[in-house]
């Protein structure tokens, strides 16, 4: 005889969503800056077009140490939602 089990659904959907934002904040706590590989991972973007659709933009936080540019993550993250925001306008 087989036996059913039943599951909340809402639960299980909710217990996931806390497993994923868990994960997601470990792998986030890993970095405290990237560099222009992860940049162009994280935003999907070529080199050129972060260049030129935010690069320069004043409040795009960034420092270049030697001939490396570097990008705190915390800030960076930040920018590129507002950046995102601005771009639907």
């Amino acid at each position: 005889m087989l036996a059913s089990v039943k599951l909340d659904e809402d639960e299980v959907r909710k217990l996931c969503l806390e497993k994923i934002n868990e994960l997601i904040k470990k792998i986030d706590s890993e970095y405290i800056f990237w560099d222009t590989a992860e940049l162009k991972k994280r935003t999907c973007m070529s080199w050129n077009t972060i260049q030129e659709a935010f690069f320069y933009d004043p409040r795009f936080i960034k420092r270049k140490v030697g001939s490396k540019w570097y990008f705190p993550v915390k800030e960076t993250r930040d920018f590129l939602e507002l950046w995102l925001r601005e771009q639907s306008k």
